[in-house]
């Protein structure tokens, strides 16, 4: 099975179970007409108390205590499906898929692998599971408004956008970055509300010479100042 049917039969094994039907059954079931590479996947029952306990973290103090996380930020690219790819006919086909993501980090130097979290319902996942490829591009200081494009859902964030293709993959390279990194998708697992990805790295390099990485803490993005 080949990168992007590994990654559409993840996909849709994760779809299926967490279906009403298969949670009531303890079964996966079928599906038959809706290609689930092209789907968000639903929001699933997450609860982990009954309904007449308190839930253990309130969200609010999850995310200000999570906050403090200071991170850098890319920018997860997939190349555009190419013509006889999708099996049902209609006009135009969609673009080249990417969001900001600041979940990004590096898993294992043998076999070299990297890793992203994304939330099931984001709608640029399906197209990179479709293609079963990815390049992470890793940001730069100068590039918080480019960060802002990506972070926005279902606009069409390649717009004006200067980008060259990863050379394994064809994911759209951004131009500027501060380093790339081409991955096809090695392992798709769930975590909670989100999907962990596993790629392996195909290709990488450095990109502008000398730029900062553009980092996020606490809702803002900012540089990085070494210490003293």
């Amino acid at each position: 099975m080949g990168h992007a049917g590994m990654a559409a039969a993840a996909v849709r094994y994760l779809r299926t179970v967490g279906s009403p039907s298969a949670q009531a059954t303890g079964r996966a079931m079928p599906d038959e007409r809706r290609d689930a590479r092209t789907d968000t996947l639903p929001r699933p029952d997450l609860r982990a108390v009954r309904a007449d306990e308190r839930a253990p973290v309130d969200p609010a103090v999850f995310r200000r205590v999570l906050g403090g996380f200071a991170s850098g930020v890319t920018v997860v690219t997939a190349p555009a499906p190419v013509q006889g790819e999708r099996a049902e006919a209609e006009e135009g086909l969609p673009g080249p898929a990417g969001f900001a993501c600041q979940s990004f980090a590096s898993l294992s130097l043998e076999p070299p692998l990297v890793s992203f979290m994304v939330a099931r319902t984001s709608k640029s996942w399906p197209g990179i599971a479709r293609a079963g490829v990815f390049c992470v591009n890793v940001l730069s200081a100068a590039q918080g408004e480019l960060c802002r494009t990506f972070a926005v859902s279902g606009a069409d964030k390649f717009a004006g956008i200067s980008y060259s293709p990863a050379p394994v993959t064809g994911s759209p390279l951004l131009e500027g970055v501060t380093a790339w990194i081409d991955c096809e998708i090695h392992a798709v697992h769930t975590g909670g509300d989100h999907l962990i990805v596993v790629g392996r790295v195909r290709a990488l390099d450095e990109g502008e010479s000398g730029s900062a990485p553009l980092v996020f803490h606490r809702g803002r993005l900012g540089t990085f100042t070494p210490a003293e």
